[in-house]
């Protein structure tokens, strides 16, 4: 897990880049700070900044490998990620194909993987990755980042040449123009708390989607490859007892293998633990191979907003040390400006405040941690999944009568009960579902954001996933459009951001290709049943995760901000607002308007206000530069 940077130069002039590339990799220092490295030729300059996790003597990178038939630097990888097959791979390409390894790490694994498979080589990998290998020989660069999206990488094409990295800060300090503002990502942003890929809030910075690879040579742009496409296929129902505990077994088998790949490391291991099945499930797979775990869990000093409790009950039961967390809401304000700088864009999910506070505390602790994040997608685990369930007597209505109901919605009465669920009745599938946020609505953002534009709609995102999954069940569309939109825009992102933030490992066996290949088997019938969600998984699971959390809602690491803004946080909003230079973008005194109504308690305003507090910060930071957080040098304690 580390920090890649790396150049193509358009002109060949790498020699006068060296000292940029240098500069901007100490913005990146969290993401590796055990140790740094910067090469170049005429064509390239790579620079690395590592945290070392496997093959911790070795492995350094940039890092440079040649064919025994070949020249010994015709590769030159920089590699962001983990690789939980490469002992098997490894042992391949040196039964069957005689390569010779000078390490004992993943890095250079894949090197000698591109060289034998060529771009095939990705669909081979089992992990998380992002990663550019130089072909000398050949004068072509090739990346990849992995299925899911995992791990980030930013893209930038300029005068000078192609610049990947993984965190957009290193490319800003490279840029040669100053950032021009997206209007389309932040109308998207507010609608749902992120900006969906590929785009940033940057007009000029791009992200190297989920899935794909590419290629790119001096003076081209990059040609984009879709390698991986997730396609749900659900089976037909159990038709007897004995099926349906066959699905389960492969379930359980599946999610066991890749928690045991996911423990492989030079370095402790410990996991992340809240109230809900998913962490529970990898914290006791991973105690089987790790008898001294330690799991790590926050929560808030107000009732309802706190998973501590079960998750000790949990830990206890599994067998493991337990530390907690606990957040107020001071700290959130104090260190707020500081979480942004390093989030690189604005995600407005509350929910990851308490995941940086307790990566920080983790990283005292141990170097890697898993957590379960992916398994609401894979398995079915979203309450929003049981809509279309709710919502089947309107596919019997013809269309016309559906329109209908859709306008006489309109003119009932907000909070009127029956309100929301005949407009969305009244509305196909494509319409009403953006995925799994959704802050403002057209007619409030119109009132918030200067340049509205209602022709630009949540369509623009979602519609070519749509098109992928028509002949799919409703419940796996979804699943479908959250992969793309709300599992890679905000649940790994935070995830990424946050951990790395802290120069902590976070690994998700979810998201295995392997696990996911029994997922996208499951039918609907096993995911909403018996009244609860993911009700396959709950099932494998049974006899591995304690009885009180087998068929327990997961709460997450939820955040009291809708308390906190009328009490705690209502003058630091205040003076957030105030001081913001965003008038031209957004109206301000709108915005102050919705934090004293919710501050009265008329109308629970509380995700729009962080939402709009949230991108105020980030302009602050990255546009008007007024904000200036003190950013740590990453130091941790030689007990690990």
């Amino acid at each position: 897990m580390c920090g890649l940077l790396g150049l193509l130069t358009a002109d060949g002039d790498t020699a006068s880049k060296l000292r940029p590339v240098r500069d901007a990799l100490r913005c990146a220092r969290h993401r590796g700070p055990d140790e740094s490295g910067v090469w170049h030729d005429d064509d390239v300059v790579f620079g690395f900044n590592r945290l070392s996790i496997i093959d911790v003597d070795l492995s350094h990178q940039p890092l440079h490998w040649g064919p025994a038939d070949g020249p010994a630097q015709r590769y030159t990888i920089l590699f962001n990620g983990e690789i939980y097959n490469y002992v098997e791979l490894r042992a391949e390409l040196i039964g069957e194909h005689g390569v010779r390894f000078a390490t004992e790490g993943d890095t250079e694994v894949v090197a000698a993987a591109y060289h034998q498979w060529g771009a095939d080589a990705v669909r081979r990998l089992r992990g998380m990755f992002a990663f550019l290998i130089w072909d000398a020989q050949e004068r072509v660069l090739f990346g990849a980042r992995d299925p899911f999206g995992i791990k980030p990488l930013f893209v930038v094409n300029g005068p000078s040449g192609v610049a990947f990295a993984s965190e957009k800060k290193s490319l800003l300090e490279l840029a040669e123009p100053p950032l021009s503002l997206d209007a389309a990502a932040l109308q998207h942003y507010l609608v749902l708390q992120y900006v969906p890929e590929p785009a940033t809030m940057d007009r000029e910075i791009r992200r190297i989607e989920s899935g794909t690879s590419f290629t790119v040579r001096p003076g081209g742009t990059p040609v984009l490859t879709r390698y991986f496409s997730p396609t749900f296929a659900p089976q037909p129902a159990p038709g007897s007892r004995s099926e349906a505990d066959r699905l389960y077994r492969e379930i359980a088998d599946a999610l066991r293998d890749s928690v045991a790949k996911h423990m492989r490391a030079d370095v402790t291991v410990g996991a992340f633990l809240s109230g809900g099945i998913d962490s529970t499930a990898i914290a006791a797979l991973a105690k089987e191979h790790n008898p001294n775990l330690i799991t790590f869990t926050t929560g808030f000093e107000r009732e309802g907003y706190s998973e501590v409790d079960v998750a000790a009950e949990s830990a206890e039961a599994i067998g493991v040390r337990h530390v907690v967390r606990t957040v107020k809401p001071d700290e959130m304000m104090a260190e707020l400006p500081l979480i942004v700088w390093y989030l690189d864009e604005p995600v407005a999910d509350p929910a990851l405040v308490p995941l940086w506070f307790i990566a920080r505390e983790a990283r005292q602790h141990v170097k890697v941690v898993l957590s379960g994040e992916g398994a609401d997608e894979l398995f079915g685990g979203y309450t929003i999944y049981k809509e279309p369930l709710s919502l089947a007597p309107f596919d019997r209505v013809p269309a016309r009568l559906r329109q209908a109901l859709g306008r006489l919605s309109a003119r009932i009465p907000d909070g009127v009960r029956g309100k929301d669920l005949l407009r969305r009745g009244a509305l196909p599938l494509e319409q009403r579902y953006y995925g799994n946020a959704r802050i403002f609505r057209d007619g409030e953002l119109a009132t918030v954001l200067r340049q509205f534009d209602p022709r630009r709609t949540h369509g623009e995102i979602t519609a070519e996933h749509y098109r992928a999954s028509a002949a799919w069940d409703p419940v796996a569309r979804m699943q479908y459009v959250d992969l793309f939109t709300w599992l890679r825009g905000d649940i790994l992102v935070k995830a990424d951001k946050m951990t790395m933030a802290n120069s902590l490992e976070l690994r998700v066996p979810f998201l295995d290709p392997e696990v996911f290949s029994v997922a996208s088997r499951v039918p609907l019938s096993q995911k909403i049943a018996g009244g609860t969600t993911k009700y396959a998984l709950r099932r494998a699971l049974d006899g591995i995760v304690p009885p009180h959390v087998l068929n327990r809602a997961k709460l997450g690491f939820p955040v009291p901000i809708r308390h906190w803004l009328r009490d705690e946080m209502y003058s630091w909003a205040r003076d957030i607002i105030r001081d913001s230079q965003t008038d031209h973008l957004l109206d301000l005194a709108e915005v102050q308007r919705m934090l004293d109504a919710h501050r009265v308690g008329s109308t629970d305003h509380s995700r729009r206000i962080w939402t709009l507090l949230v991108f105020m910060i980030w302009h602050g930071l990255f546009v008007e530069q007024r904000i200036r957080p003190e950013i740590p040098e990453p130091h941790y304690p030689v007990r690990i």
